[in-house]
């Protein structure tokens, strides 16, 4: 195959990764890079629930997942969270209009319901270990501990991810490796949504039954 001077010239090449002039863009890279990362982190979370799934009814004569669950917490968790799901859509769809204030109010609100999120679980954690249920109590609370505990680690660093990109947003401006940086954000919040929603069905609502 012959390359053309059209091939060569074309100055899209390069931005769209498409063409045989150079390597593919940085935002390519970039995407392509972050779309592994997911991944990586749904493998990891499928080798959690599948020790959860075995682990699930190893009380060792302590309680199960109807004695402990507080399905009214959960339900207040899981609204928090996809209501900062959905504030997160409103903040990346103001990103792309370039609105910096709409920006910083979705941002606000996001953080606001992670964190609320986050301290409902902290709760429920610190009621568990308090009344000696904690992770060493059992294999099923430990791989409880450790799954949920993993997910609210992950709500945390998308908290400090936030807040550093609102620094950002305030000292660069929406320049295009800002901007790809939200992006990214974005999909990682949405995508502890998912995972949430398994949580939630798999861990709290069976578990409960």
């Amino acid at each position: 195959m012959t390359e053309t001077t059209a091939d060569l010239f074309d100055p899209g090449a390069d931005e769209t990764g498409g063409g045989q002039a150079g390597p593919a863009s940085r935002a390519i890279i970039v995407s392509y890079g972050f779309w592994i990362f997911l991944l990586s982190d749904f493998v990891l979370f499928s080798g959690l629930f599948a020790s959860y799934a075995v682990l699930s009814h190893r009380t060792a004569g302590g309680p199960g997942g109807r004695q402990i669950f507080d399905l009214s917490r959960v339900f207040l968790e899981t609204a928090c969270l996809l209501a900062s799901s959905f504030c997160c859509g409103l903040m990346s769809l103001a990103v792309e209009a370039g609105r910096a204030r709409a920006t910083y109010a979705g941002a606000a609100v996001t953080f606001v319901l992670g964190a609320a999120f986050l301290a409902l679980e902290i709760s429920e954690f610190a009621g568990l270990v308090a009344r000696g249920d904690g992770p060493s109590r059992s294999a099923f609370l430990s791989a409880f501990f450790t799954l949920v505990g993993t997910h609210g680690l992950h709500v945390t660093c998308g908290l400090v991810w936030l807040v550093v990109m609102m620094a950002q947003v305030a000292s660069l401006g929406f320049r295009p490796k800002v901007v790809r940086r939200l992006r990214c954000f974005a999909l990682f919040w949405h995508a502890l949504d998912i995972v949430w929603v398994a949580i939630f069905t798999v861990v709290y609502l069976i578990g409960a039954r």
